[in-house]
Formats: structure tokens, C-alpha cells, sequence
């Protein structure tokens, strides 16, 4: 888990932030979504078939141009 240090004369909201912003850096909010709700294997089978088809689907648009 990422960890930040309050520098002096330094806001919490600041030092918040930048605690936010190293946790979504390492993918621990994105993980904590993931695993929210209990997601069935043939549920988690169509996601990622579909993320690839997006991904090649913008692969070969941008090939296309």
C-alpha cells in the first residue's frame, strides 16, 4: 500500500490528494472496484472478450487513418 509524507506547511487536502493519486497509480482503487460484487466466471470471460474486441477494434481504426 502506498504511503505518503505530510511535508511541513503543507495542506491535508494536498497531502490527500496525493495519496489518491499514488493508490490509483498502483491499481488499488481499480481492485477495490473489481472486487465489490462478486463477478461469475463466465461473467468475467464476456469482459474480457469484449475489452479485446474494443481493443482491437481502436487498434485498427488508428491503423486504418
Amino acid at each position: 500500500m502506498p504511503g505518503i509524507r505530510v511535508r511541513e506547511e503543507e495542506s491535508f487536502e494536498k497531502a490527500l490528494k496525493r495519496f489518491k493519486k499514488a493508490c490509483e497509480k498502483a491499481g488499488i482503487i481499480s481492485e477495490m472496484k473489481k472486487h465489490q460484487h462478486y463477478e461469475k466466471p463466465s461473467e468475467r470471460r464476456k469482459r474480457k472478450v469484449n475489452a479485446a474486441k474494443r481493443k482491437r477494434m481502436k487498434l485498427e481504426k488508428m491503423l486504418s487513418r
